[in-house]
């Protein structure tokens, strides 16, 4: 990889798909508390796992013992997966990949990942969140991106702001120069036809893919 790369481990589910081990595969890795225990299932090998480790019980610790372990505070200012991203920077990530950021129980954690992405994008830094089964991007002032879906698939536009400026090409529901007014389902599911393009002249989106999805086609 070119762009100094980092794969965030976080504590959300993953399904182990090609997509994910080929997104992550060369990337350096940091392990954040239990998201440590995605590391084998993807053949990675965390550099630091950092947290309070108050979700990591003594199995998944007695795992890894050979790796460098940096405990915090469990009444700290940050969440875990924050202070891994942070970590990553540090060390000079420029890409960003947060493997687990979209599942599991704790919904305001998947919400607080969309908005640290989006603030991380506005910092002129490229990131991914994905799941394995789902993949999402964020998308801020005057941004664009093509990403290389299977025809048939999935995937939608989630407007944190209104929309200005919005264009979707090579969908089957294309638009071009639209405003989407903030709060609005347009451009929810949507249907890929291969490589699409969405760009945006202002505001604040995600960009949400569900590849392995072909309940639209």
């Amino acid at each position: 990889m070119s762009t100094p790369t980092f794969s965030i481990l976080l504590g959300g589910n993953i399904t182990v798909t090609d997509r994910l081990r080929a997104v992550t595969k060369g990337s350096r890795v940091i392990a954040a508390d239990s998201g440590i225990r995605h590391a084998s299932a993807l053949g990675l090998t965390p550099e630091i796992w950092v947290g309070d480790f108050d979700s990591s019980d003594d199995a998944l610790k007695a795992a890894y013992p050979k790796i460098e372990r940096r405990a915090y505070p469990a009444s700290k200012a940050a969440t875990d997966g924050e202070i891994a991203i942070a970590e990553a920077i540090s060390r000079g990530a420029e890409r960003l990949i947060l493997v687990g950021a979209l599942g599991g129980e704790r919904s305001d954690h998947v919400l607080q990942h969309y908005l640290s992405a989006l603030s991380l994008a506005e910092d002129n830094f490229e990131v991914m969140l994905t799941s394995g089964e789902e993949e999402a991007f964020p998308l801020c002032n005057d941004a664009g991106m093509e990403l290389d879906l299977p025809k048939g698939s999935l995937f939608s536009v989630l407007g944190f702001t209104v929309l200005e400026g919005l264009t979707i090409r090579n969908a089957r529901y294309p638009l071009k120069n639209f405003k989407l007014t903030f709060g609005s389902s347009r451009t929810i599911s949507n249907i890929a036809e291969g490589m699409i393009s969405v760009t945006l002249s202002k505001g604040r989106a995600m960009l949400l893919a569900r590849p392995y999805d072909m309940t639209g086609a």
